[in-house]
């Protein structure tokens, strides 16, 4: 599957609508951010279970905002619409492979439960 373009309209249905969502925020001017986009495009290929998705942080500065993007590019992770995995920098074919597999393998029922614990 190839990836997709959300905007601070589409980001909250991409979430209600996919279990996993990967979230490359990126801009053209970015140098680091075209060597990730081949590699993202890579893994959204092989992984078409999941949701690849792309913010361009030029054109979407109100969703770069809220999601407090600082350096791009920046990889999130959603599992049942809950944040697990959230780094600036760009990742290596295999270093974004074991972050996938990492998500894919997550308990975000046992997630919840411990950081609920923590707050009690």
């Amino acid at each position: 599957m190839a990836t997709i373009d959300i905007t601070q309209q589409s980001f909250a249905q991409t979430l209600e609508d996919n279990d996993i969502v990967f979230v490359d925020f990126w801009a053209a001017w970015c140098g680091p951010c075209r060597m990730f986009a081949p590699i993202f495009s890579g893994a959204a290929e092989r992984h078409p279970d999941i949701t690849f998705a792309k913010v361009d942080t030029e054109a979407e500065q109100a969703l770069a905002a809220a999601a407090n993007i600082t350096a791009i590019p920046t990889l999130m992770a959603f599992k049942d619409k809950t944040l697990v995995f959230s780094q600036p920098g760009a990742l290596n074919a295999t270093g974004l492979e074991e972050v996938i597999q990492a998500v894919k393998n997550l308990d975000v029922d046992q997630l919840r439960a411990e950081a609920g614990h923590q707050h009690a």
